[in-house]
């Protein structure tokens, strides 16, 4: 796990790096597992997709701090739905999207894997960031494919990479113990 710096992790914050949000800081409950995306992390991850994200419609399952969803409403999402199933981390969230004035952002709170079970929406970018210690990654990679929109983006972090095959792997890197990459369906 990549650790923040201490007086992040002392007062629970994080801060959005780019976009209309650029510089706000937004705090987050304590929680076990919870990590936000490091800023430099996610100034790759934007700096591989380009940026701004005008009219992309984002999924950001097992939300979290928001780090991830937040930077994509921030870059111009159209629409940004966040999943998450720890109450006060859904308490922040919510805190957090009324402070941004985030009209993007949709907050639900529940179960991923059920939630995506009874998805019928499509997306343009779907971001994962489950607990480590968890199994989550590889079962959502396995049933992922209908909310995905033709050409939708995938981005994975993850303590140990999981078995790729009918992903192709755009790109890559690596941050302390943490791996990241974006990948794409294959054809």
């Amino acid at each position: 796990m990549v650790k923040p710096t201490k007086s992040a992790r002392q007062n629970n914050q994080l801060r959005i790096v780019g976009g209309e949000f650029r510089r706000r800081v937004l705090s987050f409950p304590d929680g076990e597992g919870l990590r936000p995306t490091p800023d430099r992390v996610r100034e790759t991850l934007f700096n591989w997709l380009g940026q701004e994200l005008p009219g992309w419609s984002c999924l950001d399952l097992f939300a979290g701090s928001g780090a991830l969803g937040f930077e994509a409403a921030s870059r111009g999402a159209k629409r940004v739905v966040m999943v998450e199933q720890a109450r006060p981390a859904v308490a922040a969230l919510k805190q957090n999207k009324e402070l941004l004035k985030a009209s993007a952002v949709d907050v639900v709170a529940g179960d991923a894997l059920a939630w995506l079970g009874r998805c019928a929406e499509r997306f343009d970018l779907v971001m994962l960031d489950p607990p480590f210690a968890s199994d989550f990654l590889p079962r959502v990679l396995a049933q992922l494919a209908p909310v995905l929109s033709e050409d939708a983006y995938v981005y994975i972090e993850t303590g140990n990479w999981p078995d790729l095959a009918g992903w192709t792997v755009l790109r890559e890197g690596k941050a302390g113990v943490v791996r990241y990459g974006l990948i794409q369906a294959e054809a």
